[in-house]
Parts: structure tokens; sequence; C-alpha cells
């Protein structure tokens, strides 16, 4: 059975039943979808730094000079 055709299977199930298969299908990847929200609220704090001035970035050229350097 294809993925199409499962979903418009489950897609006839009563409301509730969708609610239960979602949940469960949800909770078996749940570990990539908190990695994935942990990563927005990192970007998110790290953009809030950087407008709030908290923070002195550093121009991406100076990064990889500096990285490539290091790596002599």
């Amino acid at each position: 059975m294809s993925v199409e055709e499962l979903e418009a299977e489950a897609l006839k199930l009563p409301p509730m039943a969708r609610e239960r298969l979602a949940a469960r299908l949800l909770s078996s990847v749940g570990s990539r979808l908190e990695f994935e929200a942990e990563w927005i609220a990192e970007v998110e704090r790290r953009a809030r730094e950087i407008d709030e001035g908290t923070v002195e970035t550093i121009p991406a050229d100076q990064v990889i000079h500096e990285a490539l350097d290091r790596l002599k």
C-alpha cells in the first residue's frame, strides 16, 4: 500500500480514530520534532541577541579564514 493510499484510508476514519492515529504517528517521530524545535529556539535566541546588540557578530569571511588557519 502506498503512502497516498494509506492516507486516503486514514482520512475515512472517524475523527477520534484519526486523532488517536495522528498522536501515535507523531510520537513515533517525536525526537526529530523536538530536535527541530530546539534548533528553532536556538536560532530565535541568537537572532534576538544580534537584534539587541548583546553579542558581537563576526563576518563569515573572517570566520572561514580563521578556521582554515587552524587546520594548517
